[in-house]
This record gives structure tokens, C-alpha cells and sequence, in this order.
């Protein structure tokens, strides 16, 4: 099938018949929109008020590749090679999760909570960076840095930090691995959005995510579903400075049975539980004695 003429409305159309058993028609829009802003510049008014105006042949081919891919089931962020996370671009690809909303909310709490005098902050699992470089760049007096076992993930991170214009010290280890302790200095806020997905969730997620996320950055294995977690808050003994602050994105699953472990632990004055914007348990935030 071809597009019938290089006029938007055409184009719009193809993308409608090409797409539409891959998408309902409401996230279908918005994928017709993010391919058209970013290849032709259009804005959603645009896409209404200029569906007679002509694709040149550049414009066209780029949107008819796009539309290739993602009939592939491509995310469209990784066809793009761009998400959206706060008020920022990042470049994605498939080394790295796509940011998702709820860690944007994770980095708002962090924001509006974090007492003024931090200054070593650590985010562990920092995939395309977006948290570590959001905060330095809401934060500038902040010493950031990011940690991931995957190069190609800090690679892209480190694409991230230059095109953002921030600074971060960037940590590749295994978080799992006693030797990434050598590597780690100390910290006054320690936050990580790690791998939590049991195996068993994976039939209730989209075969897209599935495909063509990595699968590093997803799962765990189901026998111990809260691995990092437990890992994480182990390291707070001697990398989280007293007083200093702990945060992690959760899974609504396994969240209680992290803040009972962070309790147990006994090196915290407090742990508590927050909902994300759906209700969700989603975010731990704790207090190191």
C-alpha cells in the first residue's frame, strides 16, 4: 500500500489504515502527531488547518519511514529516537527504557521534598539519564552522578548530559556485585527507579514493551522480586550520609515489603509509602538516621 499523494490529509490517512490495529485511536493520534512535529515541524493545529498543504519529498519520505517502523511495532520514541520526560527532549534508543510519567513524578517529589542543603546525589539504574539530569539542571549546585551496568545505556546518558548542558559523574557497575562499592562514594540522596517487573506480570503488559524494551532494565526474577531493592537499601550503610534521603520508584506489588525491609534495616528514622497521580502505590521515600 502506498500513500496516495504527498498532501497531509493523504498521508494522515495511510498512516490511519496502516496503524490502526496497533493502536486504539486516541494513542494513534497522538503517534500521527509526535511523527509529524518532529519530521515536519506541524503542531496539532497544524495537522487540522493544513490538511491540503503538500509534504515535500524529504518530509515525505521521513514520515513514510517512520510509519515503516512503527507498522513493526516500534515504539515510536525509539523511532523517533526522542521522549519527552518534565520539560525536556531526551534521545532514546533501545538500550534504554523509555521514560515513563511515573518518574517524572518521582523527580518532582524529589524536588519539593529534598532539603536545600544537599549536595552528593546518586541515581542508581540511570538508563537514558533523565533523572540524574533532571535534577542537575533544577539543581545546579547539586554533585550529581549516574550508575548503570550497561555501557550502551551510559552511553546514551552521557549523550543526554552534553545535549542538556549539565555535568554528571557517570559509574558503570553492577549494583548487584560487591565491587561496585569501591567505585561509590558518599551520598545525601540516594534514588533508583530499578528493574521491578516480576516474570509473571509480563502477559499483562503490551507485546510492544515487551519486544523492544531491554529486558535488563524490566524484569526480575520472581523468587525475589525486590533483588535491587534490598541491594539498594544494604548500601545505605556507608554510601547514604545520616540524615540523607532515600527514594525509589516502586511496584505497586512489592511496595510494602520494601518499606518493611527499609525498616528493618533499622538505618532508617522512617520510610514511608507515596501514590502516584493513578492511586498507585508507586514511590518509597525513607530517612537515614
Amino acid at each position: 500500500m502506498k500513500v496516495a499523494s504527498n498532501s497531509v490529509k493523504d498521508v494522515v490517512a495511510f498512516f490511519r489504515q496502516k496503524l490502526s490495529g496497533l493502536y486504539d485511536a486516541g494513542e494513534l493520534e497522538e503517534v500521527i502527531y509526535l511523527v509529524f512535529n518532529k519530521y515536519t515541524g506541524f503542531s496539532k493545529t497544524d495537522l487540522q488547518l493544513r490538511l491540503n498543504d503538500n509534504l515535500n519529498q524529504s518530509e515525505l519520505l521521513k514520515v513514510y519511514d517512520a510509519c515503516k517502523a512503527l507498522s513493526e511495532n516500534i515504539p515510536v520514541q525509539y523511532v523517533l529516537n526522542e521522549a519527552w520526560f518534565y520539560d525536556r527532549a531526551f534521545y532514546v534508543n533501545p538500550s534504554v527504557l523509555i521514560p515513563r510519567p511515573e518518574t517524572e513524578e518521582l523527580v518532582e517529589l524529589i524536588l519539593k521534598t529534598t532539603a536545600s542543603d544537599t549536595k552528593n546525589v546518586l541515581d542508581i539504574g540511570t538508563g537514558s539519564g533523565c533523572i540524574p539530569i533532571l535534577l542537575a539542571a533544577k539543581r545546579p549546585e547539586w554533585k550529581v552522578s549516574g550508575l548503570d551496568v550497561s555501557e550502551p545505556a551510559l552511553q546514551t546518558a552521557k549523550g543526554n548530559a552534553v545535549r542538556h548542558q549539565v555535568i554528571i559523574h557517570w559509574l558503570q557497575a553492577d549494583v548487584l556485585n560487591a565491587t561496585c562499592e569501591a567505585l561509590l562514594g558518599t551520598y545525601d540522596l540516594i534514588v533508583s527507579n530499578p528493574p521491578y517487573i516480576k516474570r509473571e506480570e509480563a502477559d499483562t503488559m503490551h507485546e510492544r514493551v515487551k519486544q523492544q524494551e531491554p529486558s535488563l532494565a524490566l524484569f526480575v526474577e520472581d523468587a525475589d522480586a525486590t533483588v535491587f531493592y534490598k541491594r539498594i537499601i544494604d548500601l545505605c550503610e556507608k554510601h547514604l550520609n545520616p540524615g540523607g534521603d532515600l527514594f525509589f520508584e516502586l511496584n505497586p506489588l512489592t511496595a510494602d515489603s520494601v518499606k518493611q525491609y527499609a525498616l528493618q534495616s533499622e538505618r532508617f528514622s522512617h520510610a514511608e509509602l507515596i501514590n502516584d497521580m493513578s492511586g498507585k502505590c508507586r514511590f518509597l521515600k525513607a530517612k537515614r538516621m
